[in-house]
Parts: C-alpha cells; sequence; structure tokens
C-alpha cells in the first residue's frame, strides 16, 4: 500500500499584502508540515513579520488564502476566536501585562477562554512555568524579571491553550546577548517535542541547529528555500549569499 502524507498543518497560497501603496507580500506560497521547524530569514523590511502575522490574521491579508491545521482562516465567516487558540504567538516585544505576575499572565487565557476553574488554571500554569524553568518566579511581576525571563513568561503564555503551531517573531531581538541561550534553550525543546514552529529569526546559529527548513525572504518574496546546510551554508541566489555575508560581517 502507498502511505498516505497527512496534509500541512499550515498552507498558504498566492498571499498578497498591500500597506496603502505599498506591496510588502508579493504572492507567497509556502507550506509546513506538522511537526516541522520552519526558519524565516532576510533583511529587515523583506516581510517576514507581516507573514507571520498575516498566518494568525493580526494583519488582514490583502489576498490569498491560508489554511491552518484544516481551517482557512483568510475564510470571510471563519470563527477567529477559536482558529486562534490553535497558534501560539510570541512577539519581540514580550506584552506582558505588568499589573500580573508571571503567573496570573499565563493564567488569563485558562481563565478567559478555557473557562478553566482558578485551581485547575493556575495547576496549568505552573507546570508551563516550570516547562521553561521558571517555576520560582511565578509571584513575580514583569518588571521584576530580565528580559530573558520575561519572554519564557510569553512562551509559556502562548503554551497555555496547547496550540498546534507556536509562531515567534524574532522572539530575541530585544534581548541582551547574555539572555539569548535561555529562550533559544526553551524554544529547542519544544522543537523535540514535535511542535510546529514558524520563526522568523536573526540567530543563524539557532536556524542552522533547530530548523528543518530556512526559507530566506527579500522584497516580499521568497527568494530560496531548503534544508539549513543548504541555504545556510552554499545558497544558490545571489540575494541570499549577499545577505548572508552581510550577517558574517556583522558578527
Amino acid at each position: 500500500m502507498t502511505a498516505v502524507s497527512s496534509p500541512p498543518m499550515i498552507t498558504i497560497r498566492d498571499l498578497h499584502k498591500y500597506f496603502g501603496e505599498h506591496e510588502v507580500l508579493r504572492g507567497i506560497d509556502l507550506e509546513v508540515a506538522a511537526g516541522e521547524v520552519v526558519c524565516v530569514i532576510g533583511p529587515s523590511g523583506s516581510g517576514k513579520s507581516t507573514l507571520l502575522r498575516c498566518i494568525n490574521r493580526l494583519e488582514e491579508p490583502t489576498s490569498g488564502t491560508i489554511v491552518v491545521d484544516g481551517d482557512e482562516v483568510t475564510a470571510a465567516r471563519v470563527d477567529l476566536d477559536r482558529v486562534r487558540t490553535k497558534m501560539g504567538m510570541v512577539f519581540q516585544s514580550f506584552n506582558l501585562f505588568p499589573h500580573k505576575t508571571a503567573l496570573g499572565n499565563v493564567m488569563l487565557a485558562l481563565r478567559t477562554v478555557l473557562k478553566l476553574d482558578a485551581r485547575k488554571a493556575e495547576a496549568r500554569a505552573r507546570s508551563l512555568l516550570e516547562e521553561v524553568g521558571l517555576a520560582d518566579k511565578a509571584d513575580q511581576y514583569p518588571v521584576r524579571l530580565s528580559g530573558g525571563q520575561q519572554q519564557r513568561v510569553a512562551i509559556a503564555r502562548a503554551l497555555a491553550l496547547s496550540p498546534k503551531v507556536m509562531l515567534f517573531d524574532e522572539p530575541t531581538s530585544a534581548l541582551d546577548p547574555e539572555l539569548v541561550g535561555d529562550v533559544l534553550a526553551v524554544m529547542r525543546k519544544l522543537a523535540d517535542e514535535g511542535m510546529t514552529m514558524v520563526v522568523v529569526t536573526h540567530e543563524m546559529g539557532f536556524a542552522r541547529e533547530v530548523a528543518d527548513r530556512v526559507v530566506f525572504m527579500d522584497e516580499g518574496i521568497v527568494v530560496e528555500q531548503g534544508p539549513p546546510a543548504e541555504v545556510l551554508v552554499s545558497p544558490r541566489e545571489a540575494r541570499t549569499q549577499s545577505f548572508l555575508a552581510r550577517v558574517r560581517s556583522a558578527g
């Protein structure tokens, strides 16, 4: 018997996004398999973050279709609140509620979206904080946490609804260099556990070690994609070669 391959977790077809007259995404086609880690790289302004924000409709696509776990995110009558429970998102600015503790930030969606009672929500939130190495910081407010700790709380919060997909928008770019490692370690652990992940990143080492596939974007299109060993070590396209040369010289 021929094995039947499962459908992609994410399917993007002919995705366009305009801001006024400026076309930021120019016909993106992309698939992400279940359990795959895809790192999206490219220069600033290439459309990477806009692509990520279109996947969960934080930005409204101008045209094209996006399907996540069988649900067409771009459909006119889609239940966005329900579909978004399948997607956790982590931003470069941590977006924690300053008036809530680490525990309170993680509990929020468990209480408001899943309607768990306080005892169950707290138990789940404490388990998630333990998963990201912050069990001892549950009662601390964000102002008392380092940037790296705040980002790990944000990851725990994004995991609270047991999403099928995790979207990371340059999760380490706002961190001091010595704090980056702890956040990347949590992301590595998620990858090892089989989480489907789309990661917009400048961390080439992380992309090389953890990604199943690297996608290079420039000027709103996918220029090149493939295994990290191909795209990062011996890219075919001149634009990819030029970008990586600039990254290496800056490092």
